[in-house]
């Protein structure tokens, strides 16, 4: 099981990979899990949780980097199980409720093409999951002291209205899908609803000061690798930054 530490020593693991990284953060006896997974992944999950002591107690609660079945099949089940709190973006906390996806689009040609053709016969329908009810909802930023870990969570729209990042120490940051790490010194996601917007929201990942990215799709990615990207895509892709100083 692959892992990372921070500054502090807060210890980070993979915790699922595959169709879907899941990352469980631990600090002493402490524990939060970023996303829940696809359910054929749920024995994977509950053996690494189990290996790792994050019980019903200790695991303090569940943060979803948005709401798309990848992400949350196991959401419902891990919930009943481990009673555990859940923690989404408001404005995807409908989806989570209802057990729907948020739009999927694609943002290259290839995934828009397929996205088309998903939608003509109704696949796209189709892609839904076990209805969970949130604990609490994430508007722009949420301490994360109080529940006992150096950080906070972050929106970082674009992917979908309302895909968070976890910040830790300002050091790591777990993003799920608002940057993959599928393709050689790439974060580009082949999905995003608001590519302009997500390419904000990768000046804002740089601006945590963070060093090192951990994608829900592929491996990490380096700030220098970010910055690259960002610095081509806000030409490619001209947005209004925060700060009113960015391309029009």
């Amino acid at each position: 099981m692959k892992s990372w530490k921070t500054k502090t020593g807060v210890r980070i693991y993979r915790i699922l990979n595959g169709r879907c990284n899941c990352y469980l953060i631990s600090n002493g006896n402490r524990f939060l899990l970023v996303d829940s997974g696809t359910k054929r992944d749920w024995n994977r999950l509950n053996k690494g949780l189990d290996k790792l002591g994050a019980t019903h107690a200790s695991l303090v609660s569940l943060v979803l980097t948005h709401c798309h079945f990848d992400h949350t099949e196991n959401t419902a089940k891990l919930k009943q199980t481990h009673g555990t709190p859940i923690w989404v973006h408001r404005s995807e906390g409908a989806c989570l409720r209802n057990g729907e996806n948020p739009i999927i689009q694609g943002s290259i040609p290839v995934t828009k093409l397929l996205i088309q053709l998903l939608s003509r016969t109704g696949q796209l329908g189709r892609l839904s999951y076990a209805p969970a009810d949130y604990d609490g909802l994430v508007d722009e930023r949420l301490d994360l002291n109080p529940f006992g870990f150096p950080g906070y969570i972050l929106h970082t729209p674009g992917h979908t209205p309302g895909s968070l990042s976890v910040i830790i120490d300002n050091d790591i940051a777990l993003v799920g899908d608002t940057l993959f790490g599928i393709f050689r010194g790439s974060v580009f996601p082949p999905f995003a609803g608001d590519p302009k917007l997500m390419v904000q929201s990768w000046k804002k990942l740089l601006d945590t000061g963070c060093t090192t990215f951990l994608p829900a799709h592929g491996s990490e990615r380096d700030k220098e690798v970010l910055k690259r990207q960002y610095d081509k895509y806000i030409k490619l892709l001209p947005c209004r930054i925060s700060g009113g100083t960015g391309v029009i």
